[in-house]
């Protein structure tokens, strides 16, 4: 399979399977009880969108981005110096003083750990948005100059 259709083939399989918690969140009431049939299924299909989200998604990044894109150290990106900035292969020879050099392999690495730190995100909001389901929202009432309710009691 190419390297580029892999990343993007498990980065939508991803996508759909994220969709799936969300939909089954969205839909299962609180307090229902599992069957141990349901609860091994529901394991593993986490258990296979974490290592999609943390294993194989940000591998076939790499690997799309070393082989296909060829994105390796001696490539640069751009250059700074006190000069200013200098762009791809003019930063090859650009010199001056506090010279920082940015390869493309730098920035494949910054984008591989952007995948984790997007992902970790993803998956706090859907602990949050699982641990919330069927919860209502309280009307608020109204209350007097000391904040007590002014409820009348009958």
């Amino acid at each position: 399979m190419n390297l580029s259709a892999a990343f993007f083939v498990s980065l939508a399989m991803l996508v759909i399977g994220i969709g799936i918690c969300i939909r089954v969140g969205r839909r299962r009431p609180p307090g229902t009880p599992f069957t141990w049939g349901e609860a091994f299924l529901a394991a593993t299909f986490v258990f296979g969108l974490m290592l999609l989200a943390y294993g194989v998604v940000p591998d076939q990044w790499l690997r799309w981005a070393d082989n296909r894109l060829v994105w390796r150290s001696d490539k640069l990106l751009l250059a700074v110096s006190s000069k200013g900035v200098k762009f791809g292969d003019a930063a090859k020879t650009f010199g001056g003083t506090g010279r920082i050099l940015i390869t493309y392999q730098a920035l494949r690495d910054m984008i591989a750990a952007g995948i984790y730190i997007v992902m970790l995100g993803v998956q706090i909001a859907l602990w949050a948005m699982w641990q919330k389901r069927g919860q209502v929202k309280s009307t608020e009432v109204a209350t007097s100059d000391f904040g007590r309710p002014l409820v009348r009691r009958v």
